[in-house]
């Protein structure tokens, strides 16, 4: 297995989401939270005081366009409180009190702006790569992409074949149930392409609008962690199985990790409202374990090097700072310290999500890399699944 990767593009939200802001919010819509007195601890515990959003707070934030009388409608409401004995002065407060409630946006008033904006970054951030590789539109021949929090038929797919002008002969894959392992699992994806097909070029385009999942309804301490860790990113890289003038890195090797029974640790769940990402407190546990199986792929593979082999880089999307801090711990000894830095990096502006993994590549590239530094890429998704990729910059 030989894949040849181009610059990743990287767009961010291009939003900027105070934490204050989010706080603020929350204050306001909560007063009576029993969490609320620990709100700014368990903000400044993420080490995130901003993050990019494809769209403003206030979208994500405002009610819907109807009001606490959906259902019955008024003409029903109102005949049904005149046959209860009320009088017709009693059923007109009632149904302008129930009419001046706020109800909070649906799932198409959540997802329609989304989407439309899920596809403009991802057409952007698809271009930027082709750019970036010396490549035009028509020499794509396979287009993988993923969106997880806004779902639609077509998809991101279709959308970029129309923006972009591909041939009509391109392979498209759309993965859009891969969610924080698009990143990796598409990449491996692409190499097996390549290797069938050396003269094959792939598009991975990752555009993921992950504030959809801001519910200012939701009363939990999860939902608030929720609403302090996602970010909005598009991210696009080129593939090809020969060397690129253009090209960065070399994949050799990927690796996948299923953990069975683990489908309701993290998950996304369609309401009425729109679309809320529920985790459990066990969640990082069960990563640590993708973690562990990991760490055996790679001795295994190396273990008749005949020397002592680690990576210079770690570039790990593993969900969380608190599994980073386990990925350190549970390292060999002998492995430098420092791996995981761009990782760290990447978080302290939210949790990118399917997108992570080649934000924090291109962090890594943008900082300069000596050809043949060895590097492994791991992510881990809800399910609890996970794909690993090691190779050398070039």
């Amino acid at each position: 297995m030989s894949a040849y990767l181009t610059p990743p593009a990287v767009l961010q939200g291009e939003h900027d989401v105070k934490t204050g802001e989010i706080l603020a919010e929350v204050r306001s819509r909560h007063p009576q939270a029993t969490w609320l007195s620990r709100i700014d601890g368990i903000a400044a515990s993420t080490g995130i005081d901003s993050r990019g959003w494809m769209l403003p707070l206030e979208t994500a934030a405002a009610p819907g366009s109807g009001s606490g009388l959906r259902t019955p409608r008024a003409g029903q409401a109102r005949t049904a409180l005149a046959g209860s004995g009320f009088t017709e002065r009693e059923v007109n407060r009632a149904i302008a009190a129930l009419e001046a409630i706020p109800a909070p946006q649906t799932v198409q008033e959540r997802t329609a702006p989304a989407w439309a904006a899920v596809q403009t970054y991802g057409e952007r951030a698809a271009r930027d790569a082709l750019r970036a590789a010396g490549l035009d539109t028509s020499d794509v021949d396979c287009v993988i992409t993923s969106h997880s929090t806004t779902p639609a038929l077509p998809g991101l797919d279709l959308s970029l074949l129309n923006r972009l002008e591909l041939p009509a002969d391109v392979l498209l894959l759309p993965a859009t149930q891969w969610a924080c392992i698009a990143g990796t699992r598409s990449l491996a994806l692409a190499a097996d392409l390549v290797a069938a097909d050396p003269d094959r070029v792939v598009l991975v385009v990752i555009s993921e609008a992950l504030s959809t999942t801001y519910q200012p309804a939701d009363d939990t301490l999860e939902s608030l962690i929720v609403r302090l860790l996602f970010a909005d990113t598009a991210v696009a890289v080129v593939v090809t199985g020969r060397p690129r003038p253009e090209s960065v890195l070399r994949l050799d090797a990927a690796w996948h990790h299923t953990l069975p029974g683990t489908t309701d640790l993290h998950r996304l769940e369609t309401r009425e409202d729109g679309t809320h990402f529920v985790m459990d407190r066990r969640g990082p546990r069960a990563v640590q374990q993708t973690v562990a199986a990991m760490w055996e792929w790679l001795r295994a593979r190396h273990q008749d090097d005949g020397r002592s082999w680690h990576p210079d880089l770690l570039l790990a999307h593993p969900g969380g700072t608190r599994v980073l801090e386990y990925m350190e711990q549970t390292m060999p000894d002998s492995w430098p310290e420092g791996l995981l830095a761009y990782s760290r990096d990447s978080y302290t502006s939210g949790n990118r999500g399917g997108a992570a993994v080649l934000d924090i590549l291109r962090r890594a590239h943008d900082a300069g890399q000596k050809p043949g530094s060895r590097t492994v890429l791991y992510a881990a998704a809800p399910g609890l699944t996970a794909t690993a990729l090691e190779g050398e910059w070039l």
